[in-house]
């Protein structure tokens, strides 16, 4: 607005001003001031990050697993901290899934931590409850969907993934880092969320309910009992097949939510538990599905690790109720 020159009515405006000013704040209660903190989506692109990267609220997280030959002729997964060393997201700290952020006396891979464990392991990567976490990793996200879950169920819902991970990154042209990133430990409080967890009685009673849905990330030969990457082949009996490498594209980057919606038919209001073979998979699936509105959602994190391993627990094969590829 442009400002009067008159100085005699500026001030008679002004003096105006002051009296109704005051008149309010005598009639008014007074109000808290708005939550200021800035926002995020859930899924932010490698362009949002190159502008945000170096804000203060702002925690960036490599989570990479990497898959490698072992002397079997098998494949094995290694943490990714040679890689992240190697070059890294500026001021990204290493989650490590086959480190602290497992629990390292269970026999499965990748085995939920306690609560306390995982929470202390975050606050000591920076995280506290007013930051912004953005998590990536260098394999089609799922090791960064897995942190995001872990997240949410201690109860910290602003994360965000990187589409397309730490190559969309590269591929637009943003440096990578060789330097070691310290940070002070953050201050974060646990708000747990037990039921975005599922464990095997969970699953097992809901083979009789009608009111719960699986949903079986594995690939669909795996599904169908073409192949076995888990001691037997096929998949829970009833579960829906949602493979999570049709999540993404061919930039590995996620396709557009419309596109999604297609690859499920199921009520959005209804108990969801997303499984693969070691609840890595399973949290992509998991993420897409809380985008896409579903409101009850979790993950069996021991999925066929655990069941498949004992015959006690039911498996079929066939085409089932498999989204086709």
């Amino acid at each position: 607005m442009t400002p009067y020159r008159n100085p005699g009515i500026h001030l008679i405006l002004l003096a105006a001003s002051v009296l109704m000013t005051a008149a309010a704040s005598a009639n008014e209660s007074p109000q808290p001031a708005p939550d200021a903190r800035p926002e995020m989506d859930a899924l932010v692109s490698a362009e949002w990050l190159s502008q945000h990267l170096d804000e203060p609220d702002l925690v960036v997280l490599d989570c990479t697993v990497t898959i490698e030959p072992d002397e079997a002729g098998g494949i094995r997964m290694v943490n990714g901290r040679a890689g992240f060393e190697a070059g890294h997201i500026p001021t990204a700290g290493f989650a490590d899934l086959m480190g602290e952020l497992s629990d390292p006396d269970s026999p499965l891979e990748y085995a939920m931590p306690s609560p306390e464990q995982f929470l202390a392991a975050m606050a000591e990567l920076g995280v506290s409850d007013d930051s912004r976490v953005v998590l990536y990793d260098a394999n089609y996200s799922v090791w960064a969907a897995r942190v995001w879950w872990m997240l949410r169920w201690i109860g910290f819902d602003r994360a965000a993934l990187l589409d397309g991970g730490l190559n969309a990154w590269t591929a637009a042209g943003h440096p990578l880092s060789t330097e070691p990133t310290s940070r002070s430990p953050g201050r974060l409080t646990l708000n747990l969320r037990p039921e975005l967890i599922a464990d095997r009685r969970e699953v097992l009673a809901s083979l009789e309910n009608d009111n719960v849905t699986l949903v079986d990330a594995m690939p669909g030969e795996h599904y169908r009992g073409e192949m076995a990457m888990y001691g037997r082949p096929g998949h829970i009996p009833g579960a829906l097949n949602m493979p999570s490498t049709l999540l993404l594209n061919e930039n590995s980057q996620y396709r557009p939510l419309d596109e999604l919606e297609m690859l499920i038919d199921a009520d959005r209001d209804t108990r969801t538990i997303t499984y693969c073979g070691g609840g890595i998979a399973a949290s992509a699936d998991a993420f897409v599905l809380t985008r896409l509105g579903f409101t009850d959602v979790a993950v069996y994190a021991a999925s066929l690790e655990e069941w498949a391993a004992d015959p006690a627990n039911p498996m079929e094969t066939g085409d089932g109720t498999a989204r086709q590829e």
